[in-house]
């Protein structure tokens, strides 16, 4: 049975201030439904992604800012890092890992400028949301086998 990663949910403080956040990157607003005071939730899609973000009010308990390690993918990370820059971001310098592996966590491990060669897979950007929620952009110019 295929299983798809459809929505991750992601927690903000400030519902609107995420939505201007994200639309403001360019990402498609695929619902923003108010019940109540208590319960909202807004869908947002990166450009060209199958799955989708989420947040609102009262659709989890982890606290604002908790998620560490959101991924993101491009075939060009010295053009993405530009696109976020231009689109009022403050996203870090491309790096790669010292290992050759996968960024650590924090900026451990962080060597400056892209993988060599730009290896597939090996060179990333990082960047945070209004409430600090982690986000990582990898390069990726030729997937693996399968994948």
């Amino acid at each position: 049975m295929d299983m798809k990663l459809e929505v991750v949910v992601v927690p903000v403080s400030d519902v609107d201030k995420a939505k201007d956040f994200y639309q403001g990157l360019g990402w498609r607003l695929d619902a923003d439904f108010a019940k109540s005071e208590d319960f909202r939730v807004v869908q947002l899609t990166p450009p060209g992604s199958q799955c989708s973000i989420i947040f609102g009010t009262g659709i989890t308990s982890a606290a604002p800012g908790s998620a560490d390690g959101l991924q993101l993918t491009v075939t060009d990370i010295d053009a993405a890092r530009a696109e976020l820059i231009g689109h009022g971001v403050e996203v870090s310098e491309v790096f790669h890992d010292a290992g050759g592996v996968f960024h650590h966590a924090g900026t451990e491990g962080r060597a400056s400028g892209p993988a060599p060669d730009h290896k597939s897979y090996g060179s990333f950007v990082s960047f945070s949301d209004p409430d600090g929620n982690g986000w990582f952009v990898q390069e990726i110019t030729t997937r693996l086998p399968g994948r």
